[in-house]
């Protein structure tokens, strides 16, 4: 079996109103190559004529963005031409590529009514020879995501890229980046096997797990060494999971704000090409 390495909690990180947590990056790890940065948002519950997610047009370059819905919603926008409302139970796979500008906010609808939210978001790099692609971007309905049923209904896999017990995910990303989210019933269980030289992202969103015979819980992810692949899984009571796994590219990460490139050199570039309108007009 994958031993565990160390086990990494969230910490408190709010925006504005909004609940967040940072599982990644945090003071104990910085990323695990090629996974880069997820935020929790949530759970909370908005009042009536709220002013919903506060985040508004803002660039991006270098690497991709998929947001998972548990609840509430998610209206997109961006200089692709790209729009959509994505309700709970979605994803979103945003590529940034050579850049674009989006925003992520809440839909009129959420804001008049209010409501339950929850919501992850979770940044993955590119590698280097797909940094500067064509931005692109796919927003899915739950209904659009295959699942597969495992353990008489106690275990529930939403494939959302990769492959999960011989289904085929939703996504089909440029480089291998196999992603899920699991949803457990108390006492369901799940094996699995994973390359022992892939990263394994494991985030525990809601509930209790023992991985491996190691007790962990919800806003903590776990980082395993590299000595194993055989996963076992085990919910100690109803539970979320995002899991994921990938080979490591092993590139160098410079990061500024919301550019991920390989040199200093080409963040500085990113901001210039920015304000030079290069990743095109917002439009509102």
């Amino acid at each position: 079996m994958r031993t565990i390495k160390v086990q990494h909690r969230a910490q408190n990180a709010p925006i504005a109103d909004l609940v967040t947590y940072r599982a990644l990056p945090t003071n104990s790890v910085e990323h695990l190559d090629p996974f880069l940065f997820l935020n929790h948002h949530g759970p909370q519950v908005y009042q009536p004529n709220n002013q919903g997610l506060p985040f508004g047009p803002h660039p991006h370059r270098g690497f991709e963005t998929v947001t998972f819905i548990l609840d509430g919603d998610i209206m997109h926008q961006d200089t692709g031409g790209h729009q959509s409302i994505i309700g709970p139970g979605g994803i979103q796979w945003m590529t940034a590529g050579r850049g674009l500008i989006h925003a992520e906010v809440s839909s009129p609808e959420f804001k008049r009514t209010g409501g339950p939210l929850e919501i992850l978001q979770l940044w993955v790099n590119l590698p280097a020879k797909d940094k500067m692609v064509e931005p692109r971007y796919l927003g899915l309905q739950e209904p659009e995501i295959p699942t597969v049923a495992l353990d008489e209904g106690r275990v529930t896999i939403h494939a959302i890229s990769g492959s999960w017990a011989g289904t085929a995910g939703a996504v089909t990303p440029l480089a291998d980046i196999q992603l899920a989210t699991i949803n457990f019933r108390a006492g369901g269980k799940l094996e699995l096997t994973i390359p022992a030289e892939r990263t394994i992202f494991f985030y525990t969103v809601r509930g209790r797990l023992r991985v491996n015979g190691q007790d962990t819980e919800a806003r903590k992810l776990v980082e395993f060494n590299y000595d194993g692949d055989e996963l076992h899984i085990e919910a100690l009571e109803d539970a979320v999971l995002l899991l994921g796994h990938a080979k490591p590219f092993q590139e160098p990460v410079v990061s500024y704000g919301p550019f991920v490139m390989n040199t200093e050199q080409e963040i500085r570039q990113a901001y210039q090409d920015y304000q030079a309108g290069k990743f095109g007009r917002w439009e509102e």
